[in-house]
């Protein structure tokens, strides 16, 4: 495994490896659910790099890019026994050379300001700043990414669809513990007592598309969204959202629906969590 801190050294590494490339970007504090997107990334690809950038641009007023954890020995030792070849690892100044406040941003309109962009305005145009840039510099055939941020995948599909990238954008099914509980670098930030309480969030997403499984066979509404906010709730969440949406285009479902993707956004304690399962018609 070859390590790049630079993005002429990056390209540099990557021009001297052979066939297809694919892409993992991270910003470390690895676990399973990224080295799954790793394991795919090599099952598909002959040359794996793995970008570990902890991006300031998406990171909002009062959030937790200064205390987000950073683990870079344990990261690389990890990407080492999966097999990467090639890790890229920028700092601030390589990746925003003029500066944050005066770097061309990217926006995908219309998918930036709901759900998580509600309470977090600028965080989809940072990430798809971030990730236009890597795709630039890494130049992949394939990048690889995670179901759990279902938003953030979509982010990604439609920016790399509407500027004409030649990248195929891959998702991941959602690694999770054996409670259900989506692994998240921010599952750090539960307390043992709250990580039992998290594993409710997916318990009551899967509720909601039992409910929607039964309003598809008898035509009628069961309620079954409000019913899970409520759920959740009681449960000690601070709910941001619950919502049942077309998959694809992240808006309300109609008559000619046949992906539904239901997503949630909650905190407990000091952990913000989110999740999302699908459905088919």
């Amino acid at each position: 495994m070859e390590i790049a801190f630079s993005i002429a050294g990056a390209r540099r590494l990557i021009g001297g490896r052979d066939g297809r490339v694919g892409l993992v970007p991270t910003m470390g504090n690895l676990h399973d659910g990224h080295l799954a997107l790793v394991r795919a990334c090599r099952a598909a690809c002959d040359v794996c790099v793995v970008s570990i950038f902890v991006n300031p641009t998406q990171f909002g007023p009062n959030e937790d890019l200064e205390s987000y954890p950073r683990t870079l020995e344990a990261d690389l030792a990890l990407l080492d026994a999966e097999g990467a070849d090639i890790v890229f690892k920028p700092s601030v100044a390589e990746m925003y050379p003029d500066g944050q406040k005066d770097h061309v941003k990217v926006t995908v309109p219309g998918l930036n300001d709901i759900l998580c962009g509600k309470s977090r305005p600028v965080h989809f145009d940072g990430v798809a700043t971030v990730v236009a840039k890597l795709f630039n510099i890494v130049r992949p055939q394939q990048a690889f990414f995670g179901e759990k941020d279902w938003q953030q995948l979509t982010v990604i599909r439609r920016m790399a669809r509407q500027l004409d990238m030649p990248v195929e954008v891959i998702g991941v099914p959602t690694v999770r513990e054996p409670s259900g509980l989506a692994m998240s670098s921010r599952n750090g930030y539960l307390t043992e007592q709250e990580r039992e309480r998290a594993s409710l969030l997916y318990k009551t997403l899967m509720s909601v598309k039992s409910g929607l499984e039964d309003d598809l066979r008898t035509q009628m509404s069961s309620g079954a969204e409000g019913r899970g906010y409520a759920k959740l709730v009681q449960a000690g969440f601070d709910v941001e959202y619950l919502e049942v949406l077309d998959a694809d285009r992240l808006r309300r479902t109609t008559k000619d629906t046949t992906h539904w993707r239901i997503l949630a956004a909650a905190r407990l304690g000091k952990a913000r969590l989110i999740d999302n399962v699908g459905l088919e018609r």
